[in-house]
């Protein structure tokens, strides 16, 4: 008999496996203060309460980055859906490697409370705020409401709907074929004339007026049936 009794061999093939496995979870390990780092930046950076981040670690067979310092691989971007971080790795930082993050922001956001239609004049009556995650919301789409209101629908929008900018265009102050007041004037003088618009025009646009049958210039509108020349 021999001096030690047999092990079955379900034991062998459990250790085998541990064994095989443990250069990928020490790799794995080794890579988790990468990790750490790149979320806490992006937490910084997203500037926001509630955040979720989830970072695509790195291939395993990546050295260690020692010293990691994340930068934000297209600064003007918005740190929202999914992010490109690139970290410094090393003394120096000389060696640099990118990794891929999807960063959910939950903040509120301005909807349409009700059906607009083209022509509508936004004020703040349409409009109501929801709560979500910002990276599923279209990527044009307006978080502070302040800059559209006054504008006009181009279209119809859907109550509901987040706010893009697009959908959206200054209101006209003065209509075609409307009779204008033009103003000119300099340093110690100022005139006004009347005059027909050509064409309809917005705050701060410039349109075509015509005076008589032929005299035409071109004038910024600077108020309702109101026009400028800067002399």
């Amino acid at each position: 008999m021999p001096l030690y009794p047999r092990l079955p061999r379900w034991p062998l093939l459990l250790l085998s496996t541990w064994l095989l496995a443990a250069p990928a979870m020490a790799a794995s390990d080794l890579h988790d203060e990468l990790i750490h780092r790149v979320q806490a930046f992006l937490y910084e950076e997203a500037e926001a309460e509630e955040v979720v981040i989830e970072v695509n670690p790195p291939s395993a067979h990546l050295p260690r980055c020692e010293w990691p310092e994340p930068f934000l691989a297209r600064p003007d971007a918005p740190v929202v859906g999914r992010v490109s971080v690139g970290v410094r790795c090393g003394e120096g930082g000389r060696q640099v490697r990118y990794l891929q993050a999807e960063v959910g922001v939950m903040a509120s956001y301005p909807v349409t409370a009700v059906d607009i239609a083209p022509g509508t004049v936004l004020t703040q009556a349409h409009l109501e705020q929801r709560q979500g995650n910002l990276a599923q919301l279209p990527r044009l789409t307006v978080r502070d409401a302040s800059s559209l209101l006054g504008q006009q629908a181009r279209r119809s929008i859907r109550a509901g709907s987040p706010l893009q900018a697009q959908f959206f265009q200054a209101r006209a102050l003065v209509e075609r074929g409307q009779s204008v007041v033009v103003e000119a004037g300099g340093a110690s003088f100022r005139v006004t004339r009347e005059g027909e618009a050509m064409e309809p025009g917005a705050l701060g646009e410039s349109i075509r007026v015509r005076f008589g049958q032929r005299e035409i210039i071109q004038a910024r509108v600077v108020g309702e049936g109101r026009l400028a020349v800067d002399l």
